[in-house]
């Protein structure tokens, strides 16, 4: 199932090339659930067999990141964040997760804007939380460039280094899941009677004692 999933996110991003990373990195950015990481990763890898210019994708995918979370800013900053929680709860875009997201704001600050890039609601609701919070759109935009270009260089760099052997782990991954789901079966089935037979001998054990 997890190698279909990228099957189809490989199929759209070589059906419509930068413009599918792009838009889907602005979106995700703004607060929706949208897979740009996993965008990201299926275009470097594209990248690294010729189909795509890693000189132009990272930019381009940093440009992205950028603009969609100062989107995302503005929306806190002007209160849109009520109206997108309204409309978005369907999508995992709660007010609860978002009051999470700010509470990371307020402790540690700008900071989060860096490291919130690899947690997946976080990346999302960091720009929001940080607008509603009123943070110094100066202090933002450094940070929020900052984080982008840690984060697409990651991944980036990371998948166009693997190149095609991604697409190879997750076929390999795909034509071990019967043999993986077994195997979780026989462990969870392990786990059960190991704790049923330790629950009978400690009450074998709590009656001979009395």
């Amino acid at each position: 199932m997890l190698a279909t999933f990228f099957q189809e996110i490989h199929r759209y991003v070589g059906d419509y090339g930068y413009a599918a990373i792009v838009i889907g990195l602005v979106v995700e950015h703004l607060g929706l659930p949208v897979p740009g990481e996993t965008l990201l990763i299926t275009g470097a890898a594209l990248a690294s067999r010729g189909t795509l210019d890693i000189r132009l994708l990272l930019p381009l995918a940093w440009f992205a990141a950028v603009i969609g979370n100062t989107i995302g800013f503005l929306i806190g900053r002007t209160g849109g964040q009520r109206l997108l929680i309204h409309h978005g709860d369907r999508f995992g875009i709660t007010q609860e997760r978002l009051v999470k997201v700010e509470g990371f704001v307020q402790r540690y600050g700008a900071f989060v804007l860096i490291f919130a890039r690899f947690i997946v609601v976080a990346r999302q609701l960091s720009g929001i939380a940080a607008g509603s919070l009123n943070m110094h759109w100066l202090r933002f935009s450094l940070f929020n460039a900052i984080g982008a270009a840690l984060w697409v260089g990651f991944w980036g760099l990371l998948a166009y280094w693997l190149g095609r052997r991604v697409f190879e782990y997750l076929a390999e991954l795909e034509s071990m899941e019967p043999v993986l789901l077994t195997a979780a079966g026989v462990a969870i089935i392990a786990v059960i009677a190991y704790v049923i037979v330790h629950a009978r001998r400690a009450r074998g054990t709590d009656g001979s004692d009395a």
